[in-house]
């Protein structure tokens, strides 16, 4: 798997993309979670593609997802 670099779409979350296998994968990070998206290198071109694709509005989804996972993550503390 290699790096081809990080994108800046959001203070608070790492999203870094890499490649492996003709596919692209998408992290984002937040504290101890991540989450992974995986696409086809034929349906976008190349880091700057991905920039493009990953929208304000998908980072929000995202950070939701991030804040149902941290609920759920100390729910099972309790």
């Amino acid at each position: 798997m290699r790096v081809l670099g990080q994108l800046r779409k959001h203070p608070k979350i790492t999203t870094t993309v890499f490649h492996m296998n003709d596919k692209y994968v998408i992290k984002f990070e937040a504290g101890p979670m991540e989450q992974t998206f995986k696409l086809s290198q034929d349906q976008v071109s190349g880091l700057e593609g991905i920039d493009k694709m990953i929208t304000e509005d998908f980072v929000k989804q995202v950070i939701l997802r991030f804040n149902e996972m941290h609920l759920s993550f100390e729910a099972l503390k309790n």
